[in-house]
């Protein structure tokens, strides 16, 4: 047991002096090494630079609808299959009629006695017309009538009483003579205060009757046009829900009907997707939406499609903002201008959003730029082979280069990839 612990001491012995040999042996090799052997260096260069934000989406329709059956009954009839095309108002299926709830056959005789009702307004309307022509010639001689009698009622009114009889001696005999006296009287101001109501009264039926006329006098009552429209229109919604009809123009991406199948209301029937305009939902950083905005160009690439890039874009940005793990996003919306037939719903896409450019910059790697004391320093190599730190005033940003905006950095500089170990800036 001894012999053993003392082997293992012997070989962990003897494998530290291989490391230190090693070692030796790597720093004599870069103590002799040059500096350009040592680090990696890239010279700084004018050039176009842009600022780009990248995000991912995936493909959606401009517009996608799920229909379902709006009733129960039987598939009596089915005009469209998967992938067909359809227009705005095609019917994609029908119910049979001997299978459908009571309401809904009902509503076929409810629609045709408001059609009909609607059709018959018009004669309706001439027939009320005349009377209604009679009732206000009645009623305004009802009301000069009482005007006229309410303007006696002013003056002094004279007239014939019969008195009684006076026996009269004649040749004859003797007859009994009816005698005429004459009365004048003057009427009360209860008499005038009942005339002036009867005046207000006719007055008032007389109006009435005009506004009538003027309803019907040239066709039928708006009122009654209405309430026959929407009688119909109740009646065919209630139809309705014995066929599935397109909201829109587009594509059957998703079906699950046959005819002869018997189907309840609420059950998925067709999928429909308007693939006219394919669009894309980016999530964007609140740091960088403020620089996205309606109409930037961008650039859309797939992992599904090689070697091939499209044009988008941008449609839309939300103004408001959602919040996940404390992390703010905003919705932005991208349609792709130049769509083909490798270019399908459901898709992720890889989208870049150039939202600066500047030409002629004085460009650095970003992977040499580092944080020296809170100011952003690059390590240039020296013609000694010695290095130096430059601080530099950075502008926009790509994903390889950043534009220098100010210091003393001169082109030419060769800007080290590699400088010693410190913190990395942080991207």
């Amino acid at each position: 047991m001894k012999d053993i612990f003392r082997n293992k001491k012997a070989m962990v012995g003897l494998g530290l002096i291989v490391i230190l040999i090693a070692l030796f042996s790597f720093m004599k090799q870069r103590n002799g090494a040059t500096a350009e052997e040592i680090y990696q260096t890239e010279a700084a260069v004018y050039g176009d630079i842009s600022s780009i934000i990248e995000a991912t989406g995936t493909v959606n329709a401009y517009q996608t609808v799920n229909l379902v059956w709006k009733t129960s009954g039987i598939i009596e009839t089915l005009n469209v299959q998967l992938g067909s095309t359809v227009q705005p108002g095609d019917v994609l299926a029908v119910l049979a009629k001997d299978s459908l709830p009571q309401q809904i056959i009902q509503a076929e005789a409810d629609l045709i006695a408001a059609e009909q009702a609607l059709e018959e307004l018009p004669n309706a309307a001439k027939t009320e017309a005349a009377k209604a022509a009679i009732a206000v010639s009645d009623a305004q001689e009802a009301y000069e009538d009482a005007v006229h009698y309410r303007s006696l009622l002013d003056e002094e009114v004279e007239y014939d009483v019969f008195a009684g009889f006076k026996k009269m001696q004649t040749p004859w005999g003797t007859f009994n003579i009816p005698q005429i006296e004459n009365i004048k009287y003057y009427p009360s101001d209860e008499q005038k205060a009942e005339a002036d109501q009867d005046i207000a009264a006719r007055l008032a039926a007389w109006e009435d009757a005009q506004r009538a006329y003027d309803r019907v006098k040239d066709g039928p009552d708006t009122r009654d046009v209405l309430a026959a429209e929407a009688r119909i229109l109740a009646a065919k919604a209630v139809l309705n829900q014995a066929w599935i009809t397109a909201p829109f123009g587009g594509v059957i991406t998703e079906i699950d009907a046959q005819t002869g199948d018997q189907v309840s209301a609420g059950a998925f029937a067709f999928r429909v997707d308007n693939l006219s305009d394919l669009l894309i939902e980016l999530d964007i950083s609140e740091i960088d939406i403020n620089s996205v905005t309606v109409g930037q160009e961008v650039r859309i690439a797939f992992d599904a499609i090689e070697k091939k890039e499209y044009i988008g874009k941008v449609i839309a940005v939300d103004q408001i903002g959602t919040n996940i793990a404390g992390s703010v996003n905003f919705k932005a919306t991208i349609t792709i201008i130049d769509p083909d037939e490798l270019v399908k719903q459901g898709m992720t896409a890889a989208v870049s959003i150039q939202v600066r450019s500047v030409k002629d910059a004085l460009l650095v790697p970003n992977e040499a730029i580092r944080m020296v004391n809170n100011k952003r320093t690059v390590y240039v190599l020296n013609t000694d082979g010695t290095l130096r730190t430059v601080e530099v005033l950075l502008g926009i940003r790509s994903h390889l280069y950043s534009e220098v905006i100010g210091g003393v950095l001169q082109e030419g500089d060769l800007i080290v990839l590699n400088p010693p170990s410190l913190q990395a800036l942080d991207s």
